[in-house]
């Protein structure tokens, strides 16, 4: 049995789950989400907490079950806690600022780049160069942060761009210069 899979998901205080068929609903402080159950997977709540089986050991369906685990524990984080992503922006005359909800970026293109965040999406800034993405959804965070970030991806010779903070850019050495 999946080791992910067979873990129970703990509810937190404020947070309620109701299952409708293949339908799972999370309701919290921060919001709500739901998620369809593919067939062959069944979801239960036993005190307190969430439980995800499966009906047999079908490979698509083994894959299914720690999936399915997964994205209902980040569903409960989300919607208790939420998920934040953080990004810095490296480079001379590189820099970011709000205009309204919109987000617009200074990347050395002949023109500012305007990014509208999508439905259920904070944008914030935090001074010229630091860009913080939050929300409920575990991947719709992620995949607006890395939408960003493909703007201007970190460059391996002097390390400009934009990339995650904490993140690590292999630098390599320039040229050695003619003989």
């Amino acid at each position: 049995m999946s080791r992910i899979g067979r873990k129970p998901i703990p509810l937190p205080k404020g947070v309620d789950v109701k299952i409708d068929g293949s339908e799972v609903t999370v309701k919290g402080s921060k919001g709500s989400l739901s998620f369809g159950i593919m067939s062959g997977i069944s979801v239960s709540i036993d005190d307190g907490k969430v439980v995800v089986k499966r009906a047999n050991d079908e490979k698509n369906i083994k894959a299914a079950h720690g999936m399915t685990r997964a994205i209902l524990s980040n569903m409960v984080t989300g919607v208790s806690q939420g998920f934040e992503k953080a990004l810095e922006i490296i480079g001379v005359g590189y820099r970011v600022q709000m205009q309204g909800k919109n987000l617009v970026l200074a990347l050395g293109f002949s023109h500012p780049i305007e990014l509208a965040p999508p439905v259920g999406i904070e944008i914030a800034v935090d001074g010229p160069t630091k860009v913080i993405v939050r929300g409920i959804d575990k991947q719709l965070v992620g995949q607006v942060a890395a939408n960003i970030r493909e703007y201007r991806p970190p460059e391996p010779y002097k390390g400009k761009g934009i990339r995650y903070v904490g993140e690590y850019v292999i630098r390599k050495a320039g040229k050695a210069g003619g003989k």
